[in-house]
């Protein structure tokens, strides 16, 4: 049996982007993923709503620039959004376009 190797390593620059199979607008570099985690970093274009969802584990989006909009709040650059395990969620948006890093539970 192998062994997994402890460490993985991306070069985000070198990632390309591709588009989401969840929702128009949005565009995703897929970072890494380990023990069912995943972290992607993700772009939003203006005006872009995500789909009504559910979140499998708690999810973690720190953003980069640009101004996200979660439950209701205004996240702009530095800004830190937590969704718990089981939060139901349909009103993220991006009214002006954003990026942001993204850690979820697949």
């Amino acid at each position: 049996m192998d062994t997994p190797a402890p460490f993985g390593f991306t070069d985000s620059h070198l990632a390309p982007w591709r588009q989401s199979t969840f929702a128009p607008g949005v565009w995703v570099k897929d970072l890494g993923a380990s023990d069912g985690q995943r972290i992607e970093l993700v772009r939003f274009e203006a005006g872009v709503r995500f789909p009504r969802h559910t979140h499998a584990g708690p999810e973690f989006i720190y953003v980069l620039d640009g101004e996200a909009i979660q439950g209701g709040r205004r996240l702009g650059p530095g800004c830190v959004g937590i969704a718990a395990t089981g939060t139901e969620e349909d009103d993220f948006k991006s009214e002006t376009g954003c990026t942001f890093l993204l850690v979820y539970t697949e």
